[in-house]
Order: structure tokens, then C-alpha cells, then sequence
């Protein structure tokens, strides 16, 4: 196994379902998608029927703390034996390159593995490898339960490098041709097509070369004016828990495996934050089963510092929450039909998500709802906040161009700041790698 230790990164095997297997029902979109909405996941149990697929080794999380999620996961992780016994799945060795096509627009991405050495996802972080989010450590142990005792790891990480030359993927999707496909095919419920391509040694050499540059603390303190800064060469986009996950595991059983344990390493897919197909949006809020007046709570909490208005539709509200010329931040309120701005004219956080979290989390601290969600789409959001005893929390969009250097000068950002992309866009599940 190739290891390149000064940037982190590992050329896995990579695991694929055999050419005898339906791969639009063999992928299945990330678990932390659509948790409010069992419609959804019940849509994919009918597509899916008794075909293989990673709906069988992956846990949903909409089905987290139900009563059978322990028999839930016993039965995926004996799903993962049967599969590398059975032949579904086939080891390849490399690096794959994967385009992903949806609503016209296609990004690319590498699949290679990170060493969970150079990553640390605690705040004030300095590491090769970093977090852009604060990680909720509350959601760790059930994840951790899912991948403790997995023979494979199915990841929907994704890993952002910042490439303005576009010196390390783009070279590699220049030579791509039909003969090194490996996968090529529609995913379900119209989220694009996706197709995976063979990564040869010359090419892996140029990307391990691209990277080093990137690394070399020269050339980073030049990109971002800085100096005796640590150099950030990976920074997570989605799937931050998940990799926080592997980090909590490794850290816990590393001295008992040694420092060679395939635990050691992670799959992701690595995507330029310059490629013009990735767009940044953000993640909203739903707060369900309203037990106190939200609206109320929220003047009160922000007292002198926050004005209220109304919109005429989610539209103009959507609209006037991402402008910010007078250095406010805005959020969008929708509840009992009603589309509410509440603009925060001393906003005490950089970005409007962290001004507004400060106070959610006061909110469900003191019992004032039952549950909150964090929700990509804007659509869903509102079309959940309009139900009864709901409030739907719309939040503006941030620049990606912005996101390394805000990271490196000011660390992590507040958590669910920024998606890329809405729900449908989100990583399906395809490769896989041995962990155990």
C-alpha cells in the first residue's frame, strides 16, 4: 500500500459492486439526508426491494434511536461480511476519479484515503487536516456504535483542497477516457449521474506531486499572506462527523493494532473548492413541536439589537436575507404562513448562523421544543416550518473563495454553517474500504 506521509494521504483498494449488480439501486444517498422526511427513505425501501445495496450497510439516521436500531446495526455489519464473502463487492487498487452530474452541472472529485493522524477535529486545531465546522461531540457515540466492529467503511466525506491553479484533479479528468470507467450510471430519484474512472500510476504521481506543492509552507504563506501559520491542506466539506468518527475509533484502539492498521486511514473524496460545479449552501434550521413562543423568545433574547419585518413570500424573504450592505445579518422566520426577517443590527458572531445558534441552543436548553433538525433546501425548510406548531429558520448563503483563509485565521466555523450543495446533491454511497 502506497503511503505518502508528509501529506497524509494513502492510495487505497478501493471496493466496487460487481458489473452483475444494479448500481442505481445499489446507491443510496448519504445517511444524514432527508431525517425529517420518512417518506423519502420509505421511497428507497420500494426501489430497492431484496437488490444489493448500500441501503443494507449503511445506517439511515432518520432510523437513529428507534427501538431497533441495535438489530439495525448487527444486521449491517453482518451485511459487509456477506458482501466481501460473496463476491458482490471487488477490490480495486488506485485512486478513482469520480464526476458527479446534477442540474447540468458536473464536479469532480478524487477517492484516496487521509491518515487520521493529521487530523484533529477539536477547535483551535492546527493540523494538516482540519475541521471547518465545530463538531458536535453529542453525535459521535452512535455513530461510533455503527462503525465499531464494521468490516468496511462506506464514507459520504468530502474533502476540499484550495486549487486556484487547478493543478492536482483537473489534470487527471483531462486523461480520462470510456475505457478506464468503471462505473457509469443514473441515480435514483433524478440526483444526476454518476461515473468513476481508473486513476493510473503516472496520473496518482502527478496528484501526490500536486499536492506536496500545495503543502510546501512557501507557497502557502504566499496564497494567503500569512506567516508561521500551519500549513491546511485538506479541509472537510461534508461528512465531518463521520470522519470524526473514524478519528474517536482510531484514537481509542490504535495503541492496541499498531500504527499500520488499515483503521488508520479514511476514504474520502477530495474536490477542488474552485471547481465551478460546487456551490456552497446553507444549512437551515426546523424547530419542531414549539412548546413557547419562538418569535417572543427570539426579541427578548436579542433585546435592542434585532428588528422584525414580513415579506410577501419565501421568494423575497430568501431574497432579502442574503443581502447585507448596511453589515447586519438577516434570518428568515416562516411560520403560520407568515414569512418574518428578523435582521440582527449588533450581530455578535461573523456570520449570521452563529449569531442565531447562540440562541437555539438557549431555546432547546430551557425546553422549548421538542426537537430541532438541521435541513438542506430551502424548499424543505419552509414547506416544514408551515406545519403546525413548527417555525422554519432560513439562513443566508457564505462565499466559498472565503473558506480556507476563515478557517486558518479564525478556525472552525460555527457548526451546520455551510452544505455543498442542496439534498439530492448530496455523496451517494458507491466505494467502500476494508477497515477491519
Amino acid at each position: 500500500m502506497k503511503i505518502f506521509d508528509d501529506i497524509g494521504v494513502q492510495i487505497p483498494t478501493v471496493f466496487l459492486p460487481n458489473k452483475d449488480i444494479n448500481p442505481t439501486k445499489w446507491a443510496v444517498i448519504a445517511c444524514d439526508q432527508y431525517t425529517s422526511e420518512p417518506d423519502y427513505w420509505n421511497k428507497v425501501e420500494q426501489i430497492v426491494g431484496d437488490h444489493p445495496s448500500t441501503l443494507r450497510l449503511t445506517l439511515p439516521e432518520i432510523h437513529l434511536e428507534s427501538p431497533n436500531e441495535p438489530e439495525m446495526i448487527q444486521a449491517i455489519q453482518q451485511n459487509m461480511r456477506n458482501v466481501l464473502q460473496d463476491g458482490t463487492v471487488a477490490p480495486h487498487d488506485g485512486m478513482v476519479l469520480v464526476r458527479r452530474t446534477v442540474n447540468g452541472k458536473t464536479r469532480t472529485g478524487l477517492m484516496l484515503a487521509l491518515d487520521l493522524e493529521k487530523y484533529d477535529f477539536n477547535k483551535g486545531s492546527s493540523s494538516l487536516i482540519r475541521a471547518t465546522e465545530g463538531t458536535i461531540i453529542e453525535r459521535l457515540p452512535p455513530r461510533i456504535k455503527i462503525r465499531e466492529g464494521a468490516a468496511l467503511e462506506f464514507p459520504h466525506i468530502l474533502v476540499l483542497i484550495d486549487d486556484p491553479e487547478h493543478s492536482v484533479i483537473e489534470p487527471v479528468s483531462k486523461q480520462a477516457s470510456d475505457g478506464d470507467k468503471l462505473y457509469d450510471f443514473d441515480l435514483m430519484f433524478n440526483s444526476g449521474h454518476l461515473a468513476g474512472y481508473k486513476v493510473d500510476q503516472q496520473a496518482e504521481a502527478g496528484v501526490i506531486a500536486s499536492l506536496r506543492n500545495l503543502a510546501d509552507p512557501q507557497v502557502f504563506s504566499k496564497k494567503y499572506g500569512l506567516t508561521n501559520q500551519p500549513v491546511l491542506l485538506f479541509a472537510m466539506g461534508d461528512g465531518n462527523h463521520s470522519l470524526a468518527t473514524a478519528k474517536a475509533i482510531w484514537q481509542k484502539i490504535k495503541d492496541q493494532v499498531g500504527p499500520n492498521h488499515p483503521a488508520r486511514y479514511a476514504l474520502v473524496e477530495i474536490e477542488n473548492v474552485h471547481d465551478d460545479a460546487l456551490e456552497f449552501e446553507p444549512i437551515h434550521r426546523v424547530v419542531f413541536s414549539l412548546k413557547k413562543d419562538f418569535m417572543a423568545e427570539l426579541s427578548t433574547f436579542f433585546s435592542g439589537q434585532i428588528e422584525l419585518s414580513q415579506a410577501n413570500s419565501a421568494q423575497e424573504m430568501e431574497s432579502l436575507i442574503n443581502q447585507r450592505a448596511d453589515g447586519s445579518q438577516k434570518v428568515g422566520c416562516v411560520q403560520n404562513g407568515q414569512f418574518i426577517i428578523a435582521k440582527f443590527t449588533n450581530p455578535t458572531t461573523n456570520l449570521a448562523v452563529g449569531t442565531l445558534q447562540q440562541f437555539i441552543d438557549a431555546f432547546m436548553k430551557d425546553s422549548g421544543a421538542e426537537k430541532l433538525d438541521y435541513v438542506h433546501g430551502a424548499e424543505v425548510t419552509v414547506r416544514l416550518g408551515m406545519q403546525t406548531n413548527n417555525i422554519g429558520l432560513l439562513l443566508p448563503g457564505m462565499h466559498k473563495s472565503d473558506l480556507f483563509k476563515t478557517v486558518i485565521v479564525d478556525g472552525a466555523l460555527p457548526r451546520k454553517t455551510f452544505s455543498m450543495g442542496e439534498a439530492h446533491e448530496k455523496r451517494f454511497y458507491m466505494e467502500s474500504r476494508k477497515i477491519a
